[in-house]
This record gives structure tokens, sequence and C-alpha cells, in this order.
């Protein structure tokens, strides 16, 4: 029976492709775990947002407060 000689692609396929799978299901576990975290930091911003617009919104209403007061003292002050 004849031996066949291996060339060294023959002999490395295998070890490359063991290697590819270890790293696909390591990238695969890495972003499994990965996701938790990036909900928690997309929750995190929202929350950081309505706050933001919360704040915005009252600033808006102060302002249009002060600006009703100063021009009702103004009038007043005419009227004088």
């Amino acid at each position: 029976m004849e031996v066949e000689e291996l060339t060294a692609w023959q002999t490395t396929r295998p070890r490359q492709t063991a290697s590819r799978s270890i790293s696909a299901a390591a990238a695969s576990v890495g972003m499994n775990v990965l996701k938790p975290v990036m909900h928690f930091q997309i929750s995190m911003l929202r929350m950081w947002a309505d706050s933001i617009e919360r704040f915005a919104g009252s600033y808006d209403k102060g302002v249009e407060e002060a600006a009703t007061t100063v021009q009702e003292n103004a009038e007043k002050d005419r009227a004088a």
C-alpha cells in the first residue's frame, strides 16, 4: 500500500479550521455577555435624556413666568 505525503497546507488546514471555530465561539459568548450590558447602558441613556427634557421644560416654564412678571411690573409702572 502506498503512503501519500501531505503538503503543509493539508496539515495546517484542520488546525486553522478548529482555531476559527474556537474564535467564533468566543466571539459569540462575548456578544452574549455584552448584550445585557448594552441594554443597561441604553436604559441609563434614556433616563438621562428624559431628565434633561424635564429640566428643559421646567427652565422654559420659569423663564416664561419671569418674563410675564417683568412685563406686568413694567405695565404697572407705566400706569402709575
